[in-house]
């Protein structure tokens, strides 16, 4: 009876805590909305696109080996926050745009922020310290060692709000950077994207395949 007793408390303690927690969660998801219906590629666009470009699979946007391109939002957003999940092939490339016109580079012409398997065996000692994952591309470097391994899902929100941008990735800061303190003209001219106020989003596939899922949105004031 005790035994009994002291399961039904473990249970009962256990139900509170996942209720607890299930509160918590909706309020952090609190204001977002889908970018993704899980079925089709419905306000999105596909620019310059390689292949098949994106497929849809098991309620994941794939980019598939032969695929790839530029895949946006069909609508701009200036201040956000954007989540989503992620996992790569071993060496796996892609890159998140923000800010970006439809046309030209993303990189440049807007914002990268970099989805890279930057730990693989190929990129070692061959990229700068402003292309490993969550960087923006070519500008600014991420904190690294937070990546899962390869073919596992990783968890990432990008926070854009003015001149600052942040990027947590499985529930760690790996950047935040005030893009005003960019001076350096080369770099200016180099990327005049930095200085957008508002864009599309979009994937930057490579032709590697990298999946993502759970794509959500809030805008900010």
């Amino acid at each position: 009876m005790k035994l009994l007793f002291a399961l039904l408390v473990g249970l009962s303690l256990f139900a509170g805590q996942a209720q607890a927690q299930a509160k918590t969660d909706r309020a952090d998801e609190k204001g977002f909305v889908q970018l993704f219906d899980g079925k089709s590629l419905a306000g999105w666009k596909l620019v310059k696109g390689r292949g098949p470009g994106y497929v849809i699979k098991d309620n994941t946007i794939v980019c598939p080996l032969d695929g790839g391109g530029n895949l946006y939002t069909e609508k701009e957003y200036a201040n956000f926050v954007f989540r989503f999940e992620f996992k790569t092939e071993p060496g796996g490339n892609n890159g998140v745009g923000i800010r970006a016109p439809l046309e030209g580079d993303a990189a440049y012409v807007g914002m990268e922020i970099q989805v890279l398997d930057d730990g693989h065996e190929k990129y070692k000692g061959k990229i700068k310290s402003e292309q490993h994952h969550g960087s923006v591309y070519d500008v600014i470097p991420a904190r690294t060692g937070y990546l899962k391994p390869a073919g596992e899902w990783n968890s990432e929100e990008i926070m854009a709000n003015g001149s600052r941008i942040r990027v947590t990735l499985n529930g760690v800061v790996i950047l935040d950077a005030d893009l005003s303190l960019v001076k350096e003209a080369e770099v200016l001219k180099k990327h005049p994207g930095l200085k957008n106020k508002t864009g599309h989003i979009g994937f930057l596939g490579h032709g590697s395949l990298v999946e993502f899922r759970n794509i959500r949105i809030k805008s900010l004031p």
